[in-house]
């Protein structure tokens, strides 16, 4: 929270095999699964594959077990996005799944979250992003992959890879979530390397101040009419 100055806390999320003791279920209705990261940014809770009856897709993506109102959703929605020419077949097989079936979701606040997390969601914008990609590629050793729809896929990608992942969001996650507006983008980290990730985010956050500052100087060096050397540029700035 404080070296990439986020707006929303950090979002934790686990699926174990058994709904744990002292949490308690989700109560209400949801258009879409996503919208349990925006519920969970304050209150930690426990979803069943019925609480998440209204996103066949968000269903699929997490392999829960499908009620038939879900099987038939889900081909209804995929016929008419095929339809559309939203999605292709081939580009339906390729959209990541959880491995293992998700009985239950745990969502809550990462700070607070009673079990260890399997997956970690923050809302960054374009200049926390740019940290994120340094400290991710960091400790992943690469480039971390960016994708589009749908928003609930980044989970599987970076549960069943543990490796961080950029998503884009979709249509229907930036229609639901308030807390996904176009300046805002989505990341994921495997819990099992967040240690990692936040020892570097903090070197990475406090570097790209300190030459966020050098590039401001030197800028209005050059602005003024002067043309200082690097190494002159780097003597003012440690004064």
């Amino acid at each position: 929270m404080s070296s990439l100055g986020l707006s929303l806390p950090p979002i934790a999320a686990a699926f174990p095999e058994e709904a744990p003791e002292g949490i308690p279920a989700f109560e209400g209705v949801v258009p879409a699964g996503c919208v349990f990261w925006q519920e969970a940014a304050t209150r930690t809770f426990v979803t069943y594959p019925k609480d998440h009856r209204m996103c066949a897709i968000g269903v699929h993506t997490h392999a829960m077990a499908h009620s038939p109102e879900s099987e038939s959703d889900l081909r209804d929605t995929l016929q008419a996005m095929a339809g559309l020419d939203y999605v292709r077949e081939e580009e339906v097989a390729a959209i990541p799944v959880l491995r293992r079936a998700a009985k239950h979701a745990v969502y809550g606040p990462l700070a607070s979250f009673p079990i260890v997390p399997e997956v970690v969601l923050l809302f960054a914008h374009a200049r926390q992003g740019l940290i994120l990609s340094e400290a991710v590629a960091r400790v992943d050793r690469g480039i971390p992959p960016a994708m589009g729809r749908p928003a609930c896929a980044i989970v599987p990608l970076v549960v069943n890879g543990d490796r961080a992942a950029m998503s884009l969001g979709c249509c229907g996650a930036r229609t639901y979530l308030d807390a996904l507006p176009d300046s805002l983008a989505l990341w994921a980290l495997p819990g099992s390397k967040l240690d990692a990730y936040c020892e570097q985010i903090k070197v990475l956050a406090r570097a790209n101040t300190i030459l966020a500052t050098f590039h401001e100087q030197r800028g209005a060096d050059l602005a003024s009419g002067r043309r200082p050397t690097v190494r002159e540029s780097l003597e003012r700035l440690s004064t």
